[in-house]
């Protein structure tokens, strides 16, 4: 019998960027239509005022009523939009969520930590091999570390470090000072240190989201962004570094001209950079490459509709 498939819409709300995925979604399958990316850094001062500015709510509510007519241009069945780091912290996230309820008829969900972190695992690791595999996403205020092999997680963290949290919090000069990222480095190292040294050697080490993604990229010299040649991506640990490192040292204005930068990342990837290169040091990895997915939460949202 083949794999009844259901039209689903899955609206992942971070941070830094909100995205769409249309995807006809069955038990063992599924066929993507449209993938969308607006940067509207909802999060913007987050961090620091605890609120949801207006014009970010703004930005985020004309990204899905962009979405809205996408969705019923493609005659999805069902619709899914979930919300993380930068929701879970607002004071105000209530006439956030009605406002997007508004437009789309469905109650945002907010996703916990730990929800965030397996919705990640199980978009990056459905269509990978099923051994033992570590996880990591960095998103705009928060980072997931998730443990697992097949569909079952073992061990999973979400942490208050993120691109844009990071760069509001330590990196306001431009290019950043050597003290301002000694400062990072030195808050990185506090709070992932404590949390990976009960962690078991893991021999597959997967990354997802769009700083991953970008410094791939970079450590890849693409001509522009190209899904295909970074999805698959098996990544030298030293070379991602060195990725890393260079993008920390660029002004925004030379990241903004490299040809595969998304102009609303440019002013917050060194952040996640960094991020990337203190868990590839401090992390237990028995391998030294890195599996680069474009699959991530966006895909675990689409395929939980259905499960």
């Amino acid at each position: 019998m083949p794999d009844q498939r259901t039209r689903v819409a899955a609206i992942d709300c971070g941070t830094n960027s909100i995205r769409l995925l249309v995807s006809d979604v069955g038990a063992d399958s599924k066929a993507d239509l449209v993938r969308e990316m607006r940067i509207v850094r909802l999060g913007q001062d987050v961090d620091r005022t605890g609120h949801l500015a207006e014009e970010a709510i703004d930005r985020t509510l004309q990204a899905t009523r962009e979405y809205a007519e996408l969705i019923a241009m493609f005659g999805a069945n069902e619709i899914r939009f979930c919300a993380t780091s930068a929701v879970r912290d607002a004071d105000n996230a209530t006439v956030f969520e009605d406002a997007i309820e508004g437009i789309l008829g469905v109650r945002p969900i907010v996703l916990a930590g730990l929800d965030e972190a397996r919705a990640s695992f199980l978009g990056a690791t459905r269509d990978l091999e099923q051994a033992r595999t570590l996880v990591v996403d960095i998103g705009g205020g928060s980072t997931e570390l998730v443990v697992g092999t097949g569909q079952d997680i073992e061990w999973s963290v979400s942490l208050d470090i993120g691109s844009v949290r990071l760069t509001e919090r330590f990196l306001s000069s431009d290019p950043a000072s050597v003290a301002e990222v000694t400062a990072c480095m030195s808050h990185l190292d506090a709070v992932l240190a404590p949390v990976v040294a009960g962690l078991d050697p893991v021999r597959s080490f997967v990354g997802v989201a769009g700083t991953i993604t970008t410094v791939a990229a970079h450590s890849l010299a693409l001509p522009s962004y190209d899904s295909a040649t970074i999805h698959g991506a098996k990544l030298a640990l030293d070379d991602v570094r060195e990725a890393c490192l260079s993008l920390v040292r660029m002004s925004v204005a030379d990241r903004r001209a490299l040809p595969f930068m998304h102009p609303g990342r440019a002013d917050v990837i060194g952040a996640g950079a960094l991020i990337l290169d203190r868990l590839i040091e401090l992390l237990p990895l028995s391998t030294d490459t890195m599996v680069v997915s474009e699959h991530d939460i966006l895909d675990g949202i689409a395929w939980d509709i259905v499960s």
